[in-house]
């Protein structure tokens, strides 16, 4: 897609700082960083969001994820890092603001210091253990015959 920023800088068209590659995976640091060593990981290829993504580009994506949350916790360690947290949006509502399949790696330290603290309010009162039951079976039968 010949417009679209992550497509322009997995080809190589605009400036990164590259921190892997292969075949089908690109990852690279964040311009508008959460925290020091967020990550950005796309597939090369380009899909607007996890709907889009295939199996096959999504398991090797996710292959990589591994390696690159080692090395950044090897790199990180030392300064205060204390964990990690992989985020994938999906639409504007939720924050997508590049409509290319991307997922955030991003180190958390000490929430003084980095001001990143990750979280939701549960909904206990309005989804009762039966609600989420009925939740539970809709997905199932859903994947189960895909």
């Amino acid at each position: 897609m010949t417009s679209c920023i992550f497509c322009k800088i997995a080809n190589g068209d605009l400036p990164s700082e590259k921190v892997y590659e292969d075949e089908h995976v690109f990852a690279f640091m964040d311009i508008t960083p959460v925290t020091k060593g967020h990550l950005l990981v796309i597939p090369k290829n380009h899909y607007e969001n996890v709907y889009d993504l295939p199996a096959d580009e999504a398991s090797h994506l996710f292959s990589v994820v591994p390696k690159l949350a080692q090395a950044l916790k090897e790199t990180f360690q030392q300064e205060g890092m204390k964990g990690l947290n992989v985020l994938q949006n999906n639409g504007a509502e939720a924050g997508q603001s590049v409509f290319h399949f991307h997922m955030h790696l991003i180190p958390r330290y000490d929430k003084q210091e980095d001001g990143f603290q990750p979280g939701w309010e549960p909904q206990i009162e309005t989804l009762t253990h039966d609600k989420i039951a009925a939740f539970a079976e809709r997905v199932r039968q859903l994947t189960e015959t895909k």
